[in-house]
């Protein structure tokens, strides 16, 4: 027998909007962001404590996503974008999945929480795997060894950094510093003190105070960033 939905929620543009399981850290971190931007969201869990926490602050529903009939009655098939956010959970977290390929949701992003439980879910169909604590762990370690203010591995090592500039760049122009010739990697923004970003080119003067957006491989950036 299907775990009928206990509550009504608001009703979210199906055709637009972003169905999310589970209101964990992270499910709730997505459906709340996403609602704050002004995304139709629609999130489903089956625990009462944290229906209740959620109740009134996103739409909501208190159902059991590893019933598959379940999610037919929530209309799961008319989300485009679907999150999985019951991750500690393994085989919840692989039902659920499985159910979103079964009915046919576009794009299927699932929490894992270790690269056998993410391979899993790529088997199964999931179009994106997150697992957010080897990501961010990943990020940290990157952060915390040199002059990195920010980290963001695009794919296939290619990364965007925020950065304070290397003296030997200070004072020079992007030419004359001849970064992408010597290092690989390229300045794509600069920020200066009480000035609006600018996208960089080849005349931009780079100061002390500066921050500095660049691109590259992930190696190359870490060589640039450990200059003095």
């Amino acid at each position: 027998m299907a775990d009928t939905p206990h509550s009504a929620p608001r009703t979210p543009k199906k055709s637009d909007g972003v169905l999310v399981i589970g209101l964990g850290r992270f499910g709730s971190a997505i459906a709340a962001t996403l609602d704050r931007l002004g995304q139709d969201v629609l999130a489903v869990e089956r625990n009462p404590e944290l229906v209740a926490q959620w109740a009134g602050r996103v739409a909501l529903v208190e159902a059991d996503a590893t019933n598959p009939e379940a999610l037919e009655q929530l209309g799961a098939r008319e989300f485009p974008v679907a999150v999985v956010g019951v991750g500690s959970y393994l085989e919840a977290s692989v039902l659920i999945t499985g159910n979103l390929v079964d009915i046919g949701v576009p794009q299927i992003w699932s929490k894992a929480i270790s690269t056998e439980h993410a391979r899993i879910l790529q088997r199964i169909g999931a179009h994106h795997v997150v697992l957010p604590e080897a990501d961010a762990g990943s990020r940290v370690a990157h952060l915390v060894s040199g002059k990195l203010l920010d980290y963001i591995e695009v794919e296939d090592g290619f990364t965007v950094v925020k950065m304070r500039p290397p003296k030997e760049t200070q004072g020079f122009t992007i030419a004359q510093s001849k970064i992408r010739e010597r290092y690989g990697v390229t300045i794509i923004g600069v920020k200066s003190p009480g000035i609006d970003f600018v996208y960089a080119d080849s005349d931009t003067r780079i100061s002390a105070n500066d921050l500095l957006i660049v691109s590259g491989h992930a190696d190359l950036l870490e060589r640039f960033a450990a200059r003095p």
